[in-house]
C-alpha cells in the first residue's frame, strides 16, 4: 500500500492481504490520523471506513505499551466488534498490540480480569463499555484514540450519553 511513512510490519500484513493500493479514503486521512488530529470520516457502507480505521490504529499505535488501553473503540453490536476483532488480527498480525473486544452478552468479571491483565485496543459496545469504565477505574489518561465507528447509529439509537460518559 502507498501511503507515506508507514509502518514496515504493518505494509508486510497488508500486501500479504492483498491491500497494495490504497482507496481514497485512506489516502485522504491517513496522514490526518496518524497525526493525531481529531478526524470524521463520512462515506457509504462498504468503502472501506473500517479498514481505513483498523490499518490507521495499528499504525499510531505499533507497540503494546501500557495495562490501560490505549484505543477506545466504540461499536453498534457484538458482530461489528467480532469484525473488526478479525480485522485486526489480519493486519496486526506483525505487531504486539493486543486487542480485546466486549459486548452486553459477555461476562463481565472475565473481560474486567482480561483487560487489566493489558491490552492496547478495546473494542465494544456502549453499554458493555459504559460499565467497564465506571466500575474498574481504567485510566482514561492513556488513550491515544478515542473512535465511534457507525457514529450516526449509535446516536440514533441513543448512545450518545454513555459515549459521552467516558469522552
Amino acid at each position: 500500500m502507498q501511503l507515506k511513512k508507514i509502518n514496515p510490519n504493518l505494509q508486510q500484513a497488508l500486501i500479504e492481504n492483498g491491500l497494495e493500493e490504497a482507496n481514497e479514503i485512506q489516502q485522504e486521512t491517513f496522514s490526518t490520523i496518524k497525526s493525531g488530529a481529531d478526524c470524521v470520516i463520512v462515506a457509504p457502507a462498504g468503502s472501506g471506513k473500517t479498514t481505513t480505521l483498523v490499518i490507521n490504529v495499528i499504525q499510531r499505535l505499533e507497540k503494546e505499551f501500557q495495562e490501560s488501553p490505549r484505543a477506545l473503540i466504540f461499536v453498534q453490536t457484538k458482530e461489528k466488534m467480532h469484525e473488526m476483532r478479525e480485522l485486526f488480527a489480519k493486519y496486526g498480525n506483525y505487531t504486539d498490540l493486543r486487542v480485546y473486544g466486549v459486548h452486553d452478552k459477555g461476562d463481565i468479571d472475565f473481560d474486567k480480569n482480561h483487560i487489566s491483565l493489558g491490552i492496547d485496543v478495546l473494542i465494544g459496545t456502549p453499554n458493555r463499555l459504559s460499565d467497564l469504565f465506571a466500575t474498574a477505574g481504567y485510566d482514561i489518561n492513556q488513550l491515544k484514540m478515542f473512535i465511534v465507528e457507525d457514529t450516526d447509529e449509535l446516536l440514533r439509537l441513543r448512545f450518545d450519553t454513555k459515549i459521552a460518559r467516558i469522552a
